[in-house]
């Protein structure tokens, strides 16, 4: 659960929609679809049972008992079939409960805990469990609707399409239970979850908002009043951007973050700095910042990289001792590190319709992601030489691609690196195997 207090900005429509802090606390719950389904089941029963009695009617006004004898035949024999998938669906229920313990188990012992939001977030999962539950409320229903009289003339209600729905239900809930099986057992593969954990880190970055120009960040002129964290302590999940820009813009003030997005927020501590006039009251700032147990990838950029040192780490681990995991999370942070090589950062802005700076926020600077993605295999590496290699080959590549400013981070690393290998390896050929830059570590 989240301890809401504080955000703001009109975005394009896009990034609106992608910014939206209730969507992203929806799909990081596991109860809201399955309960939506169970709901919406209900509407449809309804709606189905109302069909079957207007069938039942228009039969008896028809004066067609033969028919809807036998319609109350078919009943009869369907209704043993609904019995059964009742009971057989809280055994399938059983069965997806019991493979995605195992599988959130394996993930979090294998990889690192912070993936098991991998399992919660997966739309398969969560499909598969609300229709299972959706088809067995179902079949509940259904069987309360069967009329125990088989005179057609005093027959009040024929499940006829409720039996129908029913066996649909069952036939999708076959399709999802292959889907499910399929992408938890894609989910237990280390190359997919890091694939995904790369992907989310994109897509927070393709949708931050614009860097802050030149000076802007520290032109904001002096600090006028402070807004401190009321809720609970946590961690700074993501801000509603959006309400923030309304909110500075119509009492004619600059606000900015002091936390950044995946910092521990405890009660008292500063979380808005008002530049240009008075604080907004309180009310204002409502259900504007998001406070929680755990980070996201919603606006927070150094997750990613964050999990991926995670799994490199563990993989080099002596419990574990598997360096093709270590250099599977290094391609995937050297990839991220090249697609911001070039970008702008340290700080953001939303801005209002009119183009004015109304909430800037800071986000990790570039030597500060290096470190990030680097620093903690690095320090296991000096033993490893195809993670060593893959490491070499990886700063190799960056240095092509940063501008000359960014270089000094990469250039550290490395040299770092070489001498954590001279240290660790006394044999000059094997010192000079383990320091050969290779994109594939050993291969």
């Amino acid at each position: 659960m989240s301890d809401w207090m504080v955000t703001g900005s009109p975005q394009p429509r896009r990034q609106a929609r992608a910014l939206s802090p209730l969507r992203e606390h929806l799909r990081d719950t596991f109860w809201f679809a399955p309960t939506a389904a169970m709901a919406g089941v209900l509407v449809v029963w309804l709606a189905a049972q109302e069909l079957d009695a207007a069938l039942v009617r228009s039969l008896q006004d028809a004066g067609d008992y033969d028919t809807l004898a036998e319609l109350l035949r078919f009943a009869d024999d369907a209704k043993a079939v609904v019995s059964a998938v009742g009971s057989a669906m809280m055994t399938f229920i059983g069965v997806v409960f019991s493979i995605s313990l195992v599988a959130v188990q394996m993930a979090s012992g294998q990889f690192t805990p912070r993936v098991v939001r991998l399992f919660v977030r997966s739309r398969i999962t969560k499909a598969t469990f609300a229709v299972f539950l959706a088809t067995f409320v179902l079949t509940l229903l259904v069987l309360t609707s069967y009329d125990g009289n088989p005179d057609p003339r005093a027959a009040t209600s024929v499940p006829l399409v409720q039996s129908v729905l029913t066996l649909l239900m069952v036939a999708l809930s076959l399709v999802l239970f292959v889907m499910y099986v399929n992408g938890t057992l894609r989910l237990m593969r280390v190359s997919h979850v890091i694939a995904r954990i790369a992907a989310e880190t994109f897509r927070a970055a393709a949708l931050m908002p614009a860097p802050a120009r030149d000076g802007e960040a520290d032109g904001l002129g002096p600090v006028t009043a402070w807004v401190a964290h009321e809720g609970r302590a946590g961690v700074l999940r993501d801000v509603h951007s959006a309400r923030l820009v309304r909110v500075a813009r119509g009492h004619g003030v600059v606000l900015r973050l002091v936390p950044r997005i995946g910092d521990f927020l405890v009660p008292g501590t500063p979380v808005l700095a008002v530049h240009g006039g008075a604080a907004p009251p309180r009310r204002a700032l409502r259900y504007t910042l998001s406070v929680g147990v755990e980070r996201t990838f919603h606006q927070d950029l150094a997750f990613g990289l964050r999990q991926l040192s995670d799994i490199g780490l563990r993989a080099l681990s002596p419990a574990v001792n598997d360096p093709t995991t270590a250099v599977q999370a290094l391609d995937r942070v050297v990839q991220i590190l090249a697609a911001l090589a070039r970008r702008p950062l340290d700080a953001v802005v939303d801005r209002d319709r009119r183009g004015a700076a109304r909430l800037v926020r800071s986000v990790p600077g570039w030597a500060e992601l290096v470190d990030l993605g680097f620093t903690e295999v690095r320090g296991c590496a000096a033993e490893a030489p195809q993670v060593s290699r893959r490491l070499l080959a990886g700063l190799d590549d960056l240095l092509l691609l940063v501008p000359p400013e960014r270089r000094e981070p990469l250039l550290r690393h490395r040299e770092l690196l070489r001498q954590a290998v001279e240290r660790a390896t006394p044999a000059p050929a094997d010192r000079a195997f383990a320091l050969r830059p290779d994109r594939q570590g050993i291969g």
